[in-house]
């Protein structure tokens, strides 16, 4: 008798261990598709997009965010602060425009993303001081995509094509 119950009680522990386990894997590969499904954990470590003026969506996206957060500085029309070439009484320059006036296309647009998400300080000479913020905790790496998306988009299309080439020359693109 405790041999019969010996091996009933195997089969059943048996029998359990191959429930978990599939059970198991069956979860696992529930989670795994439901990430692929959504695209990712979510996270923004790395850059989900790139600068694309062509992005009707992405453009439209990035008119927005630019309302919400650049304009009371870089001017509704892109037009920037009056007189941004020149100090300010607190050393610091006014906000330049980012319309073919500006420098904006004069940098790749891994430097454009960084000053954005990192702040300029970090692209700029020791000691130069902005009133630019980081945007890392208030903007996703897909909405600074959309912002420069919609910048680069008013821009002619020579300044475009001259940006284009300055990103395949910085490797950007």
């Amino acid at each position: 008798m405790k041999g019969s119950q010996a091996k009933k009680r195997a089969t059943s522990t048996r029998v359990w261990v191959w429930v978990w386990v599939s059970a198991s894997v069956i979860v696992v590969a529930a989670v795994v598709a439901a990430v692929v499904a959504l695209g990712g954990w979510g996270f923004d470590a790395a850059k989900p997009g790139r600068i694309d003026p062509d992005d009707a969506t992405l453009v439209a996206l990035g008119r927005q965010v630019y309302d919400g957060q650049c304009a009371s500085c870089h001017g509704a029309k892109l037009e920037g602060q009056p007189d941004w070439r020149s100090r300010r009484p607190n050393g610091r320059m006014p906000a330049p425009p980012h319309d073919a006036s500006g420098h904006t296309w004069h940098h790749p647009g891994d430097v454009l993303f960084g000053i954005v998400k990192e702040g300029v300080q970090k692209y700029a000479p020791p000691g130069y001081q902005s009133d630019m913020p980081a945007y890392a905790g208030v903007l996703g790496d897909r909405e600074i995509f959309a912002v420069l998306s919609y910048i680069k988009s008013t821009w002619p299309a020579e300044v475009r094509r001259r940006h284009d080439e300055l990103e395949r020359l910085a490797g950007s693109r």
